[in-house]
């Protein structure tokens, strides 16, 4: 029995982490096994609640808000702190540190960004302050591994890769209920702003004009909000002026609307693709990338570490970033080429399963009994040591 305790953003906010962090908490309350979970909200300004409400907030610079998610967390058997640092007030997300570093209970960190040689210097030293106080670490990709390793003082044993999870699905033949009769829908969803590259996704699918019928692109997602509004709204700008630049207005349709799990899954079930067009190769984990993949769906993904993992044995294509030629010959290989969806299909299937929220589930609390144990362990160890001192 085992009591688990969130620090994390959580819905109503919208981000991947709080999607994780519901996930993952719905997955490990189970009060049939004595399992349960509690969260404190991290939060940028306080949230009104009715009077009987006992919600915990951690509100970016309220120290006693600090106060308050410390006496919280200790309460419980663990501590699973989600770290990001967009999530945390102060420079790079620090205000976490004073929590993090007070509490007695052993601390899960799981580590959503770990920046390498790009990163800055108080970035990098916020994450090894992390690290340092943390019991475990867990990571969502063997890339993310490779760069603690290299980069941070992180001792292995510490060390968990735990795939970031997902709702594991039967595959549907689509509805393309976005699409004109017959025209396949291509899809690519998520926060939108700069760096996702689906300005050069609009580019590539003017050359696809000749396929009868041409397909359909859709954009879902809400603007991102971690982006600053000037900035949202000249991305916005650039990918309806790329629309028109490159004739295809009447083939990409933006639906911005953010979607529960639920209707999500919904959702990417009726794509013929899935296209995560990220412009860096820097990018190492990606919720949108986990979740195609889980969905069995057909994905084509420009090069990062963790395309390079999920999809490295077929089950997608892989195109460089922002090489419009390439991606729009993989876009026509997948849509026009005999077969070729369902072996992708297929080889998702392969690894959807190794995805899905029950077995992620199931390795976070693997890994908490082990830390409690190694606790309970050590401390019965220091008593011995006190009565033979003592005697």
């Amino acid at each position: 029995m085992v009591a688990y305790g969130f620090l994390s953003t959580f819905p109503p906010t919208r981000c991947a982490v709080a999607t994780h962090s519901l996930a993952l908490a719905q997955h490990l309350h189970d009060p049939a096994r004595g399992e349960r979970c509690g969260i404190v909200h991290v939060v940028d300004r306080p949230r009104p609640l009715p009077r009987q409400d006992r919600t915990i907030f951690l509100i970016h610079g309220r120290p006693g808000s600090a106060i308050r998610t410390i006496e919280a967390l200790n309460r419980y058997d663990v501590a699973i702190v989600q770290h990001d640092f967009g999530i945390y007030g102060g420079p790079d997300g620090d205000e976490v540190l004073g929590v993090i570093e007070a509490l007695d209970v052993p601390v899960i960190a799981v580590l959503h960004t770990v920046p390498a040689g790009g990163g800055t210097e108080h970035r990098c030293q916020v994450l090894q302050r992390v690290i340092d106080a943390a019991a475990a670490l867990v990571v969502l990709c063997p890339a993310d591994a490779a760069t603690l390793r290299e980069h941070y003082r992180a001792d292995a044993g510490r060390v968990s890769v735990i795939p970031r999870g997902a709702t594991a699905a039967t595959p549907t033949h689509p509805a393309r209920r976005f699409a004109a009769p017959g025209a396949p829908t291509i899809l690519t969803w998520g926060l939108i702003g700069p760096g996702k590259g689906i300005e050069h996704a609009i580019a590539a699918l003017g050359r696809l004009r000749d396929l009868d019928p041409a397909p359909r692109y859709l954009i879902c997602g809400q603007q991102d909000p971690r982006v600053q509004a000037r900035h949202a709204d000249a991305y916005r700008d650039l990918l309806l002026r790329t629309a028109r630049d490159h004739c295809v207005e009447d083939l990409v349709t933006f639906d911005p609307v953010y979607r529960a799990p639920g209707p999500l899954a919904s959702l990417i079930s009726r794509a013929d693709v899935v296209l995560v067009p990220y412009e860096g190769r820097e990018r190492t984990c990606s919720a949108v990338l986990t979740e195609a993949v889980a969905a069995r769906r057909p994905v084509i993904a420009t090069d990062f570490p963790h395309a390079r993992e999920l999809l490295g044995n077929g089950a997608g294509l892989l195109v460089p970033p922002r090489d419009l030629d390439a991606l729009a010959r993989a876009l026509r290989r997948v849509l026009t080429e005999p077969g070729l969806a369902k072996v992708l299909q297929t080889r998702c299937g392969q690894i959807a399963e190794q995805l899905a929220w029950p077995g992620v589930a199931n390795a976070f609390g693997d890994l908490a009994r082990t830390l409690l144990a190694s606790a309970s362990g050590a401390s019965r160890g220091l008593v011995s040591m006190n009565v033979k001192r003592t005697s």
